[in-house]
């Protein structure tokens, strides 16, 4: 089997949020929730650490999410920093507890990094499944010493905003740029060395952005907006300066990122036939316009808030991931275009921009 490296999972969401214990099954997860319908996706998850291990996903970038919303923002969210900030501390501790039991092993460093590749090569059944720590969406951040604070927890990257206006940024389905406080982020982001996550940034943000920032640079699950027409997407011109700036970008499997005219919480995978070798559209796309196949990876946001109900028909859990390799092989890529798609291309990135 393929080694895999996933740019995107919302770990801790799911185990403080949805109530997930990730050492589950799967399908034992799915039965702990029969009956319930408070939050779309229950009965229907796809990832827990088992399934990890049998997709050989041995590295992921496991985030912190909580969102800050202003009045008449009708979108779900904190309404305050402070307590944003505490939530984050919450699912932190998850991540720490996941550790102490020696499910998981945070990986902040070129050195832990390169230990956790060969503990797991060498013995896959007892490495605890690595994972890198980032923030999807700043609104947390009260102050550049909280962003200080979250580095020295082994925060390795950070994206600017999330769904809607932020407080650095203007997100997905908003408009507006960084302003003075996003730019007094974008400063510290890159005195820190951290990893820049452009996903969820509007078009205004992303570049001003792109224009003001001048350190490492990823998109953890963006699809192509030439496949799937919306914003949550890029454009070509986009997708050209992520690649000018050796970026690489993650390919998500959430169906409405990946077909078009999708209707979330109407369409199923069945009335578009929606299968995984959709994603290969999209990493095609990027390979023509770059020239090569240096600039994608995995970023599958598999537990993003959905399940099964809106994932390929033909992906059960996450270890079908597994699958993505025979496919890319029937369209002609070779074995190690294969391999940088599927872990080398991420990996590269961060053995050069983790810190030492």
């Amino acid at each position: 089997m393929e080694f895999i490296f996933d740019a995107h999972l919302d770990l801790s969401m799911n185990a403080t949020e949805w109530n997930r214990d990730y050492r589950l099954k799967t399908n034992t997860i799915r039965k702990l929730e029969k009956g319930m319908n408070d939050l779309p996706g229950r009965e229907l998850s796809t990832v827990s650490f088992p399934d990890l291990r049998n997709g050989n996903i041995g590295l992921c970038v496991g985030t912190l999410i909580a969102r800050c919303v202003k009045p008449k923002n009708p979108l779900p969210g904190w309404n305050s920093q402070e307590q944003a900030w505490a939530h984050t501390q919450g699912q932190l501790a998850w991540y720490k507890e996941m550790e102490s039991q020696k499910e998981l092993v945070q990986i902040n460093s070129k050195s832990n990094l390169k230990k956790h590749l060969n503990n797991w090569k060498s013995n896959p059944i007892s490495t605890p499944l690595g994972y890198v720590l980032s923030l999807e969406g700043a609104d947390s951040i009260i102050s550049m010493n909280h962003l200080e604070r979250m580095y020295d927890m082994g925060l390795r990257a950070i994206g600017p905003a999330h769904y809607g206006p932020g407080t650095y940024a203007y997100g997905t389905d908003s408009s507006g740029g960084i302003g003075e406080k996003g730019k007094l982020l974008l400063k510290k982001i890159q005195e820190l060395k951290l990893i820049l996550d452009v996903t969820h940034l509007c078009d205004l943000s992303f570049w001003e952005t792109l224009e003001f920032y001048q350190g490492p640079i990823w998109a953890s699950h963006s699809n192509c907006r030439k496949i799937v027409n919306n914003e949550r997407q890029f454009d070509d011109s986009q997708i050209r300066i992520l690649i000018d700036h050796n970026a690489v970008i993650g390919m998500a499997f959430d169906a409405w990122m990946m077909t078009p005219n999708w209707e979330r919480g109407k369409t199923k995978p069945s009335d578009k036939g929606l299968l995984i070798e959709s994603i290969v559209d999209h990493i095609d796309h990027i390979c023509q316009l770059s020239g090569n196949t240096n600039h994608v990876m995995i970023g599958s946001d598999l537990d993003g808030g959905f399940g099964k109900e809106q994932c390929p028909e033909d992906l059960d859990t996450i270890a079908d991931l597994q699958k993505l390799g025979y496919i890319l092989n029937r369209r002609g890529y070779s074995d190690n275009d294969i391999e940088k798609i599927l872990s080398k291309n991420g990996i590269l990135f961060l053995q050069k921009h983790l810190p030492n």
